[in-house]
C-alpha cells in the first residue's frame, strides 16, 4: 500500500494486513465530530504492509521427500508431450491438432465386447447377478480363457495367470516385487516406465547427464546397426531384464532364434527376463507372440499382457500377467507365490465389468473383432511407412507394431518433434524420450482414425517435399 502521511502521529508503527480487526472497530464517528488537540511532534509514517505469499512461511512436516523420486530429471514422457500439445493449441486455436504421438488407440470397442459389459454392468443392479469384490488374482473362467487363448499348447495353467488393470500397473507391481537390491537391465531404446520405475524404487544411481542414463542401470542398445537386438556378448549381467517385443517405441520384435538367446543368456546368468508382449497380437509370421514358445522360458521368465491395444481397453483397463510356478528365486522359494502376496496387498482385483469384456474378447466372435481393429491399425501403419519412404527417409518397425520409427540423422529428436508440431499441428514422440539410442528418432503412432492419418501425411509430405 502507499504510505498516509499524518501529522498528528507521534510513532511510526507498521501494520500488515492481518491488524483488520483493528480498523473494525467503529469509532472514526465519534472522531470526526471532536477536535483533539495532539502536542505537536516529529511527523512520522504510517505503512500499511500486505506481505506476499512468498514472504509468508508455509508450514511443513517433519516427512522427508523420497530421493528416489528426486533423482527423476523431468516429468514422465507422454504427459510433458501432453503439455506441449495444451501449449500450441494455445498457440493456435484455429489449428487441427493431430496426435500420432501417445500410442491411445481411437477406434470403437467392437459391439460384442461392449455388449457383453453392459450386460455384466446392468446384472449388478439386480439381486441374482450382483458381486462385489472378486478373487484378487481375477475370475477364474477369464484365467482358464487367457490360459487356452493366448498360451495354447504351452503349458500355461489358469493359476500361472493374474489378471490386472494393464501391463503398466503390473510393471510396478512386479517392481516391488523384485525391492531395491536388484540390479536391471532394460532396452534402449525402451518404454519410460521401465527406468522411471527402477528408479523410484531405488534399485539405480544418479542421472549421469555426459551419457543420459541411469547409474547402475545396464542400457542395452537396440539401433539398426545390431537389427534392434542387443549384443548379449557386451551386456553385464543383471538380475532383471526388461525386454519387449514387439518394441515400444521401435517397432521391432525380436525373432525366435534371438529370444533363444535371450533365455539362453538368462539361464546363463541365474537372471529374471520381464517379457512385456503388449503387442503380440500385431504380430504375424512365425515370429514369436509369446516368450513361452521358446523351451526353458518358464524358468526364467515373466510375462505381462494387455488387452489395450487388441479391443481398444486403454480406457476400460484389463490385463494379465503370466508368473510360471517353474520360476523360482535363489532360494527355491515361488516368484508367483510372492507375487500373490503383492496383488492381494495392494490389489482388489480387476473391474468385474472390464473382466466380462475380457471373456468377450477370448471368444471366436471376440478374437475376430479384436483382429479387425488390428487390422486397421496397421493399415494406419503402412501409409505412414509408406509416406516417410517416399520422402526418402529411413523407416523401421511398422511391420509387427503400430509404430513407425523415423531417422532424422544429425538432428535432436525434440527439435525434430517441435518443427513437426510448428510446421504441421501433428503431435509425434521424439525418440530421445525412451532412451539416449533414441536420439534422431521420432516415433510415429498409428493410432488414429483414417481421415486424420491421412491428412497428416499429407502435411508431413507437404514439409519434407
Amino acid at each position: 500500500m502507499s504510505a498516509i502521511n499524518h501529522s498528528h502521529l507521534t510513532t511510526t508503527t507498521s501494520l500488515s494486513s492481518s491488524t483488520s480487526s483493528f480498523f473494525a472497530q467503529n469509532t472514526f464517528d465519534v472522531v470526526r465530530s471532536q477536535v483533539v488537540s495532539v502536542p505537536r511532534k516529529k511527523v512520522g509514517v504510517c505503512k500499511c504492509v500486505a506481505t506476499s505469499p512468498a514472504e509468508q512461511t508455509a508450514y511443513k512436516t517433519q516427512v522427508s521427500r523420497n530421493g528416489n523420486i528426486a533423482k527423476l530429471q523431468a516429468g514422465y514422457l507422454f504427459p510433458e508431450i501432453g503439455r506441449r500439445k495444451a501449449a500450441h493449441m494455445l498457440k493456435y486455436p484455429d489449428a487441427k491438432v493431430i496426435s500420432l504421438g501417445i500410442g491411445d488407440t481411437t477406434e470403437p470397442i467392437p459391439e460384442v465386447i461392449t455388449s457383453a459389459m453392459a450386460k455384466r454392468a446392468l446384472a449388478l443392479s439386480t439381486v441374482e447377478g450382483y458381486s462385489g469384490y472378486g478373487a484378487e488374482q481375477g475370475e477364474k473362467e477369464l484365467r482358464a480363457r487367457l490360459a487356452s487363448t493366448f498360451y495354447a499348447n504351452l503349458g500355461i495353467e489358469e493359476d500361472d495367470i493374474f489378471v490386472s488393470d494393464g501391463a503398466k500397473s503390473d510393471i510396478s507391481r512386479l517392481q516391488v516385487l523384485f525391492g531395491s537390491n536388484v540390479t536391471m537391465a532394460v532396452q534402449d531404446p525402451s518404454y519410460p516406465a521401465y527406468v522411471d520405475s527402477s528408479v523410484i524404487m531405488g534399485q539405480t544411481g544418479q542421472y549421469q547427464k555426459d551419457v543420459e542414463k541411469f547409474a547402475k542401470i545396464e542400457y542395452m542398445k537396440c539401433t539398426p546397426e545390431n537389427d534392434f537386438f542387443p549384443d548379449l556378448s557386451k551386456v553385464a549381467r543383471t538380475d532383471v531384464i526388461f525386454f519387449c517385443s514387439p518394441n515400444n517405441p521401435t517397432g521391432s520384435a525380436a525373432s525366435r532364434e534371438q529370444l533363444i538367446q535371450l533365455v539362453k543368456f538368462a539361464k546363463d546368468n541365474g537372471s529374471i527376463i520381464v517379457y512385456d508382449s503388449a503387442y503380440a497380437m500385431y504380430v504375424s509370421g512365425d515370429t514369436p507372440k509369446s516368450i513361452f514358445e521358446i523351451p526353458g522360458a518358464k524358468e526364467v521368465a515373466i510375462e505381462t499382457a494387455s488387452f489395450s491395444k487388441y479391443a481398444g481397453f486403454t480406457g476400460v483397463r484389463l490385463g494379465w500377467t503370466v508368473v510360471p510356478k517353474e520360476l523360482k528365486f535363489s532360494d527355491g522359494f515361488p516368484v508367483a507365490k510372492d507375487f500373490n502376496r503383492i496383488v492381494c496387498t495392494g490389489f482388489n482385483g480387476a473391474s468385474n465389468i472390464a473382466q466380462a469384456g475380457g471373456l468377450a474378447c477370448c471368444s471366436p466372435e471376440g478374437q475376430q473383432a479384436m483382429h479387425q481393429v488390428v487390422g486397421f491399425y496397421k493399415e494406419n501403419t503402412q501409409i505412414i511407412v509408406d509416406t516417410f519412404t517416399s520422402l526418402g527417409f529411413k523407416v523401421y518397425g511398422g511391420v509387427h507394431a503400430p509404430y513407425v520409427w523415423v531417422h532424422f540423422p544429425g538432428q535432436s529428436s525434440w527439435d525434430v518433434f517441435s518443427e513437426i508440431l510448428e510446421k504441421t499441428h501433428v503431435v509425434t514422440t521424439p525418440g530421445s524420450g525412451f532412451g539416449p539410442a533414441g536420439e534422431g528418432f521420432v516415433r510415429v503412432s498409428a493410432f488414429g482414425h483414417r481421415d486424420n492419418v491421412l491428412e497428416a501425411c499429407r502435411r508431413f509430405k507437404e514439409l519434407y517435399k
